[in-house]
């Protein structure tokens, strides 16, 4: 195929960042005199770290609260979290380097906080579009998200790889029509890589096999 842009995921593509949305639920969750989220409950930090906050809380909190608890995020300022964040080894010089050549997308669960990541890692500038669950009504797995970024880029949905990492991910790009790359190992795709720089290359392969 001829690849004329890439969509990336954020959470476990572009940052290490299970710590910061542990550290987020569990402010909420204290909020409401609940117990935190540790790493050891592995399917609900799982879930903390791939879903859209509606999800997350309805399943940490119950639908009674979740409304309530939705409400509550809203006005929570993510700044105060990104600190526990940390850039994918390589991301950024990969990033700037395939930001000169293709077209490149977010598509994420995360909501309001992703202005403010892209801001404090100086990343705004290699983004052409950004889509988040604040746009769509339905998020990942859906495959709204891509096709709102592959609209946004003006490229078909066929020409574009998307990064990502959890199966929401494969099955938002499978849904889509997206060629799906896996990154970092917990999921496969059409391809699979395991660093930033194995995706440049990736790119390179592709693009010149096309």
């Amino acid at each position: 195929m001829q690849v004329r842009g890439l969509v990336y995921d954020c959470d476990g593509v572009l940052f290490e960042s299970r710590r910061a949305n542990l550290a987020y639920y569990n402010a909420i969750l204290q909020a409401f005199g609940h117990e935190p989220v540790t790493e050891d409950q592995q399917e609900l930090a799982r879930l903390c770290h791939t879903a859209d906050s509606a999800t997350v809380l309805r399943r940490l909190l119950g639908p009674g609260l979740a409304e309530r608890a939705l409400e509550m995020a809203s006005r929570l300022d993510y700044r105060q979290f990104i600190g526990f964040m940390s850039p994918e080894p390589g991301m950024v010089d990969t990033l700037r380097t395939l930001a000169r050549r293709l077209p490149l997308a977010v598509a994420t669960n995360r909501g309001g906080s992703m202005p403010a990541i892209l801001c404090h890692f100086e990343l705004e500038s290699c983004f052409s579009a950004v889509v988040t669950s604040r746009d769509v009504q339905r998020p990942k797995p859906a495959p709204d998200m891509l096709l709102l970024a592959a609209e946004r880029l003006d490229v078909a949905p066929h020409s574009l790889l998307f990064v990502g990492d959890s199966h929401l991910d494969r099955q938002a790009a499978e849904a889509a029509g997206m060629p799906f790359v896996a990154y970092g190992g917990e999921v496969t795709g059409d391809w699979t890589v395991n660093s930033h720089r194995e995706l440049r290359e990736l790119v390179d392969r592709v693009s010149a096999d096309a």
